[in-house]
């Protein structure tokens, strides 16, 4: 059975994503300007730094963008205000029962996001991403569901950091080396995707999709690393939704739509059925089905839409949904019958 949430606490927390993405536009130095490219449009902060024009990557354009991009003066008027409301907000959130970020995970993702890791198409994968789906869809979880893990897993389209023209600051490489992390050795040296902290076993690991036969590393020029590209991971990327860590006064983060992440497990847990991922599996298949039960009260037509894009990518994703979804009879029924 699904559990909820209060509706005080699900409106707390959308009330805190909205301030953390209207906070966002305090960092604008200069004045927004639009940048098309190809049939999408891009705004950027452009600004003057002596002699030089600079411009740093806001967001792509959309209607809520452009109404906060719009009201830029009100929202800096209003900067005191929404950090008193964001600290009420999180301590009704923590009263409420939500889970709060422990401090090496909530601190590390913090530096990560003023660096700018999420503005420039970062987007949180993996069970960290599992877990802030609480506060987007109001479900309470209990302890076997957030079995927490020790990595955190960053993906990005290649592509996409190469077309923003802007990079992190400070560099990730000098972000890490101030929380105590040091690369983990690759077969080539020169390509870090992976960094592991000297004080206990959190690790960061970037990943990106692939869209060639192997999966290789590949570079991710806006975040300054190298990444693990995958197969599949343009599918549970795509089209991100912010997400709102509680972390101190909060941190704004983005992660997979839930119905894409639902349905992207369903695939990955094929992947590993068999060999030393079997228990990665097992999780896999767990998450997915609680998300698909939870989506299939709140959200079918989302769901039913992101299952039939997946079935649609060609025969392999096909048999990949069919391998797991023969392991699990009710999910199965559930998604037949959207």
């Amino acid at each position: 059975m699904i559990k909820r949430h209060s509706s005080i606490a699900h409106a707390a927390y959308h009330d805190l994503l909205r301030s953390l993405r209207d906070e966002a536009m305090m960092d604008i130095r200069g004045t927004p300007t639009k940048i098309t490219r190809g049939d999408k449009a891009y705004w950027y902060d452009t600004f003057r730094v002596g002699t030089d024009v600079r411009k740093t990557y806001i967001g792509e354009d959309s209607p809520a963008l452009s109404s906060r991009l719009s009201k830029l003066t009100e929202l800096r008027a209003a900067a005191k205000d929404r950090q008193a409301n964001r600290t009420r907000l999180i301590r009704i959130l923590r009263a409420e029962g939500f889970m709060s970020t422990d401090a090496a995970t909530g601190s590390l993702l913090s530096a990560m996001a003023k660096a700018g890791v999420f503005r420039l198409g970062g987007t949180v994968v993996g069970t960290h991403a599992f877990r802030l789906y609480e506060g987007e869809l109001g479900l309470r979880y209990g302890f076997d569901d957030t079995a927490q893990t020790g990595d955190i897993d960053i993906a990005s389209f290649e592509r996409l950091s190469l077309a923003l023209e802007d990079a992190v600051s400070p560099p990730l490489h000098d972000v890490f080396r101030d929380f105590s992390f040091d690369p983990v050795p690759s077969l080539r040296p020169e390509n870090v995707w992976r960094w592991k902290q000297t004080r206990n076993d959190l690790m960061v690991e970037f990943l990106t999709p692939s869209f060639e036969a192997d999966e290789g590393i590949r570079p991710l020029a806006a975040l300054g690393v190298d990444a693990q590209s995958l197969h599949h991971l343009n599918y549970l990327i795509q089209d991100p939704i912010p997400a709102a860590i509680l972390y101190r006064s909060g941190t704004l983060v983005q992660i997979p739509q839930p119905e894409r992440f639902a349905i992207h497990k369903l695939i990955v847990a094929d992947r590993r059925r068999d060999g030393p991922d079997q228990i990665k599996a097992i999780k896999d298949r767990a998450q997915a089905a609680f998300l698909i039960n939870a989506l299939t009260e709140d959200r079918p037509d989302e769901l039913r839409d992101a299952y039939e894009v997946a079935r649609n990518m060609g025969p392999r994703w096909e048999q990949r949904l069919d391998g797991t979804l023969a392991r699990m009879p009710d999910t199965a029924r559930i998604l037949a019958e959207l």
